[in-house]
């Protein structure tokens, strides 16, 4: 099976995709492809570092368009010599749908993990599907219906971030481990995993920080970061009035999250691993100029965060491209932190977004898995 994931988000979901897959097939399935460390840890050799293809938004995208181009080139050159049984992409559609079109015609089967959300962003590309994946598997289950006009088979399967353990982290021994008082304010910061991300956020959040430490001095931030940006976050929050904790294992930053009264966050999947661990959160985001530009011509959807999305409602304050400033962004933290009816508020609609996710009966992962499993082609 060849396999492409091209962010960190997608590598998650590539990876417990893959252990399903082993786990059902008594580990009679082999991969190649394109993927990070997640996916390594399940036996991927990625054929380029998958942080090539780790960037969003047209401006971001246009500096990277030749290395880009260079790595699709590459990706088309390895299915066709590999002539694998079945080709998966995991999100990532600019860089997954182009793949798929580009090996369009070699009679291998292309599935594409995490349906495009051409619901929120260009319905009109739905015309092009055909061309570029044979099968979706849907994250979300009002995305079915939606694919089925453009003549697209499309599956629910939920979400798997309801199977990582987002919920049961140690909160108590996340402050013992860290020297924290039992009753100091902890709140997560989260600038994201892309590089562009988290040279745009992470001087607002640090303002953000300053701005709440001048009223709490018990204040202790803690920064999630992927490993390739750890360093450079670290270097970012050297000077941030209070103690930062950066923390990139997963486990950790879950104990994280349990010890956190709050979380300032980019937008994406993040904000669905905050509901899931039940920290209220405060979304704040915002992207090139260009980039905002074109994206307010095509959005078709009210909200950005998927807590919103699969609410129908503003549950989370999002706090966008000219409206993502310290003073506002900390105004809202400041009513989390100080009002307990809009801490309830969002726990409450938390509760009925990660319903919408699909259960753990059987779990998310293996009911993709089961789908992937089922189109590969008969083999004696």
């Amino acid at each position: 099976m060849f396999i492409v994931a091209g962010e960190y988000s997608g590598d998650n979901l590539g990876a417990v995709l893959m252990a399903a897959m082993k786990r059902l097939t008594g580990a009679r399935v082999r991969f190649a492809g394109v993927g990070g460390p997640a996916m390594a840890r399940e036996g991927l050799d990625s054929i380029f570092p998958m942080s090539d293809l780790a960037v969003m938004g047209l401006a971001e995208i246009l500096p990277r368009a030749r290395l880009l181009l260079r790595r699709l080139k590459m990706t088309v050159g390895a299915v066709r010599e590999l002539q694998p049984d079945l080709v998966l992409t995991v999100d990532s559609p600019g860089f997954s749908l182009r793949l798929g079109e580009r090996i369009r015609g070699l009679g291998i089967p292309r599935v594409h993990y995490v349906a495009p959300q051409l619901w929120a962003w260009n319905s009109r590309r739905g015309r092009k599907l055909t061309r570029q994946v044979d099968h979706l598997l849907a994250l979300f289950p009002f995305e079915p219906e939606f694919f089925a006009q453009y003549g697209v088979p499309c599956r629910f399967v939920g979400h798997p971030i309801v199977e990582y353990g987002v919920d049961g982290g140690d909160g108590k021994v996340f402050r013992e481990r860290h020297a924290i008082p039992a009753d100091a304010t902890v709140v997560a910061i989260l600038p994201g995993s892309r590089e562009s991300e988290v040279r745009r956020l992470l001087p607002v959040f640090g303002d953000v920080v300053a701005r709440l430490a001048g009223k709490r001095p018990d204040l202790v931030a803690v920064v999630c970061a992927v490993d390739s940006q750890a360093g450079g976050i670290a270097r970012g929050t050297a000077n941030w009035p209070v103690p930062v904790i950066v923390v990139s294992e997963t486990a950790e930053k879950y104990d994280a999250f349990a010890a956190c009264a709050a979380a300032v966050t980019k937008s994406g999947t993040i904000t669905l691993e905050l509901a899931l661990a039940g920290v209220p959160m405060v979304v704040a985001h915002k992207v090139s100029g260009l980039t905002a530009l074109i994206a307010r011509r095509l959005l078709h959807v009210s909200h950005v965060s998927m807590v919103n999305l699969l609410v129908g409602e503003s549950l989370v304050p999002e706090l966008l491209q000219e409206h993502c400033r310290a003073r506002g962004i900390a105004a809202e933290i400041e009513k989390l932190l100080d009002e307990p009816a809009a801490r309830k508020a969002q726990l409450s609609g938390f509760q009925r977004a990660v319903a919408s996710l699909g259960g753990t009966t059987p779990p998310p992962s293996e009911r993709a898995a089961q789908a992937v499993l089922a189109l590969l082609p008969a083999r004696d």
